[in-house]
């Protein structure tokens, strides 16, 4: 059965393909490889009752601290709290600015706000979708506090020109490092970069759990043993607080969960690095370059791709995002509205304009299917399914086709490498 879908599905007639779905992302095909190692350690935590904090917690943010090599490793409830508790813990607070990107999930702002914070937005490398080091350095004035770069979709921002204008003008730096768990800069791990990285577990990362969850990795002890107080309400033992903090406690339950997925991390990294080096060569074989952009990978980067976005260009990247839905093919956009024009910011006084290279990501960005467990044969059909939207013929090329079955893009089949340090 499978075989005659495949089969109509690869006619070179243009005729729309088979009933077929294959989602954004594919969870219950990553538990399936993991449900009796996930049920034994969920049901050790019933059995011994200890669901808040506790051994399996502390084990867990053993195992991410060695994981990033960080000396300290806090973990809490969500990655928007670990923003906002990396925030309290270095005291940014009323009338404090932070600079950050426009262009990513809403927590990164907000958390700036929550702690009375002013974030102040600018512009992104449009290559790599991450904050501008020079455009950093124009907005520091004499109320900034931090930079808060974000890592965004799995590839780390430029943290070495980053970091030499925090020393300079003695700021710190708050890694969002939500997207990217296990993603290297020059050698070093995503959220050791700066004073304090934050994480996050939701279920759709590259290390999710069974609900929310965060974490935040420091070098610093005095500030982790800090963050472990906020975390607890300001907590110092015994019902005794020197400050107010919050509720933001990871419960044994996700911990358990958490590390059993981390055992298989970095096999799941490198099969979405294999994935998005197969569409590398799909996208050229079915002669969409000049119709799609793919990510690049910058030097001395590791890139987990927690999302795989795509530009599709010429404005059709909403007309795109219709027809691969009607085809069943999961997509969506990251971000369609950049933080500096969405309404609750409008006391910020940005303007459309302003900041041209996030607001035209946001209008041409494309999430694709990048998953551990996606085959070569979906990846196709995914690439099939744009070409049709963009009402093209899907029709390899005819130099693909003379090269042979041995050359193309199937699990076995030679790839080209971004690089070295993706492996």
């Amino acid at each position: 059965m499978s075989t005659d879908r495949s089969q109509v599905d690869r006619s070179q007639d243009g005729a729309p393909a088979p009933e077929r779905s294959i989602p954004l992302i594919d969870l219950v095909a990553q538990h399936r490889e993991i449900a009796p190692a996930v049920l034994e350690a969920v049901q050790k935590i019933f059995a011994e009752q200890k669901f808040i904090l506790g051994d399996e917690v502390a084990e867990f943010e053993h195992d991410v601290g060695s994981y990033c090599d960080a000396r300290e490793s806090i973990s809490c409830a969500s990655g928007t709290d670990a923003l906002l508790l990396a925030l309290m813990g270095l005291d940014i607070g009323r009338g404090d600015e932070v600079i950050t990107s426009p262009f990513t999930f809403f927590a990164t702002g907000s958390s700036i706000a929550r702690v009375g914070g002013r974030p102040v937005f600018v512009d992104i490398d449009p290559v790599s979708f991450n904050i501008d080091p020079r455009a950093v350095e124009e907005k520091i004035g004499p109320r900034t506090r931090a930079i808060m770069p974000v890592h965004l979709f799995g590839q780390c921002a430029e943290m070495e020109p980053l970091c030499r204008i925090a020393t300079r003008a003695g700021l710190s730096i708050v890694e969002d490092a939500c997207q990217a768990i296990g993603a290297e800069y020059q050698g070093r791990r995503a959220g050791v970069l700066g004073t304090v990285g934050c994480f996050s577990f939701f279920p759709t990362k590259n290390l999710g759990g069974a609900g929310d969850g965060g974490l935040m990795t420091t070098d610093d002890l005095t500030l982790a043993k800090r963050l472990r107080r906020l975390r607890v309400h300001g907590d110092v033992g015994q019902y005794e607080h020197h400050e107010i903090g919050i509720n933001s406690r990871l419960d044994a339950l996700q911990a358990a969960v958490l590390r059993i997925k981390l055992k298989s991390l970095d096999q799941w990294t490198m099969a979405r690095q294999r994935n998005a080096r197969r569409y590398a060569v799909l996208f050229q074989e079915y002669n969409l370059l000049d119709a799609v952009e793919l990510p690049v990978v910058l030097p001395g980067r590791r890139h987990v791709y927690n999302q795989y976005c795509v530009r599709v260009l010429d404005g059709r990247r909403d007309e795109v995002l219709k027809s691969l839905r009607e085809q069943k093919v999961g997509c969506a956009i990251y971000y369609p509205k950049p933080l500096h024009l969405q309404t609750c910011f409008a006391d910020l006084g940005y303007k459309a304009g302003m900041l041209p290279h996030s607001e035209k990501a946001s209008a041409e960005v494309l999430a694709l299917p990048i998953y551990a467990e996606l085959s070569a044969d979906d990846q196709e059909h995914v690439v099939r399914a744009l070409a049709r939207a963009l009402g093209r013929t899907p029709k390899r090329s005819l130099q693909a086709v003379l090269a042979g079955p041995n050359r193309r893009p199937g699990v076995s089949a030679p790839l080209p490498r971004y690089s070295a340090s993706e492996e």
